[in-house]
């Protein structure tokens, strides 16, 4: 691929992140047109549609005359046969296009899959689908219609169009304009047959860039990350869903009473690590210098904190890398209550004895 299409494939990719992370109200008349038009593709008449302020009000409204949790509810679209029917549907469409983009190159898709579709489908799992996950929840609800509601595969095939010269039949593009329309109009939907509920999209959303990629991910210290007209918010701490305190009054009183070790963390980094152990008064084990990354010094404290993984100890040290404003970032590693050596702690963490970390050059 020439430098002028990987920058035509970033420059649609940007375009695409845009529309996932949109604020903007949504174009009603160019969504239900387009989803009408879906419904009449699978053999059904335009359903009736109903407009909520958020993906919650949405989950809240299906099944009719229930109002489930909302992981109840996105649990039970597996058992929906629209979605089904959808994802059939472009499934089928999806095998007939990529046998255009074969005989255009072999090295074609696989390229523009990793410059525009995975790190729009990475971006939407970090930001828009995180708002279907609680804090403590490892495993999105509803995940299949929500994963062919990214926007990552119109993104691709558009890509496709715009990059190459693989020319695709009238009729596969407008499929595909049809599966993109509301992508670009509207938050995501949820197809019955009589009904089909939409989401307004959200009026808030706070990101930052996680790699070189493009990739972007919900991260506010301050804040919710992303907030939805009728007050449904998430907050997240660098692509980590976490409670409100974490982000808009992290305390070492909280951080002591949460149970989960992911969600201390974000909140001991919103403190920061060094104001969080003179606050926290822990207790210095050793300090010694690291061979690792020279110039730097690695710290043991004892938390106090009972861990039922016994990693009753924080070993704090200096990122190897620098971070984009220059600095290098101190973080905080929990390990075993029986290490008294910080070598051998941060051996540890890397799988090392201490006299193999010990040996290192310089850590990256």
């Amino acid at each position: 691929m020439s430098d002028d299409a990987q920058r035509e494939a970033a420059a649609v990719r940007a375009e695409w992140l845009g529309h996932l992370l949109s604020t903007a109200p949504a174009d009603r008349p160019a969504a239900e047109a387009a989803i009408s038009e879906l419904y009449r593709l699978i053999g059904l008449d335009p359903p009736r549609f109903h407009w909520v302020p958020s993906p919650l009000a949405a989950l809240e409204t299906v099944p009719p005359g229930t109002r489930p949790r909302p992981s109840e509810s996105a649990h039970r679209l597996s058992d929906w046969p629209l979605p089904t029917r959808f994802r059939t549907l472009i499934g089928e469409l999806s095998v007939q296009l990529e046998t255009r983009v074969m005989r255009g190159s072999r090295l074609l898709g696989p390229m523009l899959w990793q410059l525009v579709r995975t790190p729009i489908t990475s971006s939407a799992r970090s930001t828009i689908r995180m708002a279907f996950r609680s804090p403590d929840e490892r495993v999105e609800k509803g995940t299949a219609w929500h994963g062919a509601l990214c926007p990552s595969w119109s993104a691709y095939y558009d890509a496709v169009r715009r990059t190459s010269g693989v020319v695709f039949t009238p009729e596969q593009n407008r499929l595909i304009d049809l599966w993109a329309t509301p992508a670009r109009s509207c938050g995501w939907w949820w197809p019955r047959e009589d009904v089909c509920v939409v989401s307004e999209r959200p009026v808030e959303v706070h990101t930052e860039v996680s790699d070189d990629d493009g990739e972007v991910r919900l991260h506010r210290s301050d804040g919710p990350a992303l907030r939805y007209a009728d007050g449904w918010d998430v907050h997240a701490w660098h692509g980590t869903r976490v409670p409100a305190w974490v982000a808009e009054d992290p305390s070492v009183e909280r951080i002591a009473r949460e149970a989960n070790i992911e969600v201390r963390r974000c909140a001991v980094e919103n403190i920061g690590w060094g104001e969080y152990i003179d606050r926290a008064g822990l207790r210095a084990v050793a300090a010694a210098p690291d061979p690792g990354n020279p110039g730097s010094e690695l710290r043991l404290y004892d938390t106090g904190l009972d861990d039922p993984r016994g990693q009753a100890r924080v070993l704090l040290a200096v990122n190897g890398s620098v971070e984009r404003d220059g600095s290098r970032r101190r973080y905080g590693l929990t390990v075993p209550g029986a290490f008294d050596d910080p070598v051998a702690a941060s051996g540890w963490t890397y799988g090392l004895s201490a006299e193999q970390y010990a040996r290192l050059v310089r850590r990256t």
